[in-house]
């Protein structure tokens, strides 16, 4: 399938968030550029066509009058004008075939030159993609990077937590147990028979 201009025009990117890229306006400044010049070629190109089938068939009909020239059988001095007339026909025809070759020759060149705009156009299209795609996977490294730096954090705080989670726990069981072991004195205490001494005051016992 070959590529034209309007296929240039008529392009859409995919826009893509969340990365950096190129300014579309500049990308877009480009490729109008690149259509200018290559409209400009291809209408180079059909008018030295044109110009080469003129001439091509200018040179097909230039030998017609040299055919109709009558030719008399008996030889005669009458003749040798006849052969003088007849000569030129040769360049004129050799003029043309140069014409075409000159023609040829420029529709070669402009090709030349429009296959060069085409591939110089290509190669910057090329490295325009090419360093797009290192600035993402540069972008995307970093973020990578970044991210495995928060998950490192975040486990550390995670491993620290679950420590004073642990030590909350365990001091919530030993002051259950000395609470219990508290009340249950307490209890024991009012249970006994009262002694000369007396219990302790409560104040006095701690925790």
């Amino acid at each position: 399938m070959s590529l034209t201009p309007e296929d240039v025009v008529t392009k859409q990117f995919q826009h893509v968030r969340f990365k950096e890229g190129f300014d579309p306006d500049e990308v877009d400044d480009f490729l109008d550029e690149i259509v200018v010049e290559w409209r400009k070629t291809i209408e180079e190109n059909e008018q030295l066509k044109a110009r080469v089938a003129e001439l091509e068939a200018g040179g097909a009909e230039a030998p017609a009058p040299a055919a109709e020239t009558p030719v008399t059988e008996v030889p005669s001095k009458d003749s040798a004008p006849a052969d003088e007339t007849a000569e030129p026909a040769a360049p004129a025809e050799a003029g043309v075939t140069s014409t075409a070759s000159s023609a040829a020759g420029i529709i070669a060149r402009a090709e030349r030159l429009h296959d060069e705009h085409v591939a110089e156009g290509e190669a910057k299209s090329k490295k325009l993609v090419e360093e797009a795609e290192m600035k993402a996977a540069g972008i995307v490294s970093a973020a990578e990077a970044k991210q495995r730096e928060i998950s490192q954090k975040l486990d550390t705080e995670r491993k620290s937590l679950e420590g004073r989670i642990t030590e909350l726990r365990q001091f919530e069981r030993d002051y259950r147990q000395q609470l219990r072991g508290y009340f249950e004195q307490k209890l024991a205490d009012l249970d006994a028979p009262e002694s000369g001494t007396g219990s302790a005051p409560v104040s006095t016992v701690g925790l």
